[in-house]
């Protein structure tokens, strides 16, 4: 009995850890969805709703085989998006999530197409840090990468 009680311990928590471990990761990736569907409906409250105090924007300028780090702000990311007029369609195209936990942190990488007005712009991949605070995750950086080329 005692060896069915240890055997049905271990069944449980292999059942029950990668479940919970699926859960947080759908949480992260929800977070990230939003952020995308603020951006296609220009929702400034719902792209600032994801980002944590003081978070962090940067973008890598290709220059050949190396890149150039350029730094932004949410709040001029939010106010670019606002300034669009109403008829821009801005939509990107997250193709895969990888997402790794640890804890409170979890980090995203998520290949992209980015599409202007139903035309491709761009692809690359955007790197996200993210912290799971009182009210939930929230992005604390993000950097991506831009090309036109080699986009699948």
């Amino acid at each position: 009995m005692k060896n069915k009680s240890i055997l049905l311990l271990i069944f449980t928590l292999l059942v029950t850890v990668p479940g919970f471990s699926q859960t947080e990761k759908d949480a992260v990736k929800a977070v990230i969805e939003s952020l995308f569907d603020g951006m296609r409906a220009k929702n400034t409250d719902q792209i600032s709703a994801v980002f944590s105090e003081n978070s962090i924007m940067q973008t890598i300028e290709s220059r050949g085989d190396t890149g150039l780090v350029k730094a932004g702000s949410v709040a001029d990311f939010v106010k670019g998006i606002a300034g669009l007029p109403a008829e821009a369609k801005l939509d990107e195209r997250i193709t895969d999530y990888q997402i790794t936990i640890d804890g409170p942190l979890a980090t995203a990488w998520t290949p992209y197409e980015f599409y202007f007005n139903e035309k491709f712009s761009h692809c690359g991949v955007n790197s996200f840090q993210l912290v799971k605070m009182a009210e939930g995750w929230k992005i604390v950086y993000i950097i991506d990468t831009r090309r036109k080329d080699g986009c699948s």
